[in-house]
């Protein structure tokens, strides 16, 4: 077994609590196996306001994102963080409009299920989430590289499934009818697109969704994500850079 304190601090910028939690729990459960049992990697963790994030959000401003990530990221920096993944997928478009790699390197988490997708032979994949995630390029955008389409709901389900999020999942609330609604989604991009694979481009989709309920197999971001942060923390840690 290879000893916990030599592994890198993982750092996580959290956005809505039932998604951080579940990346959490995800670490923390799924580290013993290697570390020996109950053992996991440092965890440090901070989190603005959620509803900071929804305000910015609803305006466009994703500047304004990277900068809240950015300030979490630099948090963490100073409690001991080595590297930083963050449960959302939607604030990852942040990413683009500004570097907030410039204080702490980033696990992305399009990217970890990009990167799953393509082990898996995956190669036409619906994607759902918030309707900002669904619209925007974070997937699109590292999916395309690896020869993988994409595809999401049209827009009255684009509409319907952001109320679910937002109104219900981030609550933490589940019922039969939206897990029935998100299935009539899938079924139709499997039917009508050949999608072979679905993407949880939502942290809070994982509370309804599973591949014991979809008709095609499921890419559950949040615990993709937690399980690349496993790995890389127990990677060789580098040096800590120097404070600016």
């Amino acid at each position: 077994m290879r000893d916990w304190r030599k592994a890198q601090t993982i750092g996580i910028a959290g956005c809505s609590g039932p998604g951080a939690a579940l990346c959490y729990e995800t670490i923390t459960a799924g580290a013993d196996k290697l570390l020996g049992s109950h053992h996991h990697p440092e965890i440090v963790m901070h989190a603005f306001s959620f509803g900071e994030h929804c305000r910015l959000l609803e305006k466009g401003d994703w500047l304004s994102i990277g900068k809240l990530l950015a300030e979490s990221c630099d948090k963490l920096r100073s409690l001991g963080a080595d590297f930083i993944i963050c449960p959302d997928n939607t604030v990852h478009e942040a990413l683009d409009h500004f570097d907030v790699e410039a204080v702490l390197p980033w696990l992305h988490i399009a990217k970890v299920v990009a990167e799953e997708a393509h082990h898996r032979g995956l190669k036409r994949l619906a994607v759902l989430g918030t309707r900002y995630l669904m619209e925007g390029p974070v997937y699109r955008g590292n999916l395309s590289p690896l020869g993988i389409d994409s595809f999401i709901p049209n827009a009255r389900e684009r509409v319907a499934i952001n109320s679910l999020i937002f109104d219900r999942l981030v609550f933490g609330e589940v019922t039969s009818g939206d897990r029935s609604a998100l299935l009539a989604v899938i079924e139709r991009l499997h039917t009508e697109h050949d999608c072979d694979g679905v993407v949880l481009g939502c942290t809070e989709l994982p509370l309804i969704l599973n591949d014991d309920f979809s008709p095609v197999p499921t890419l559950d971001s949040t615990r993709l994500l937690a399980r690349a942060a496993i790995d890389r923390a127990l990677e060789a840690s580098p040096p800590r850079p120097s404070a600016p």
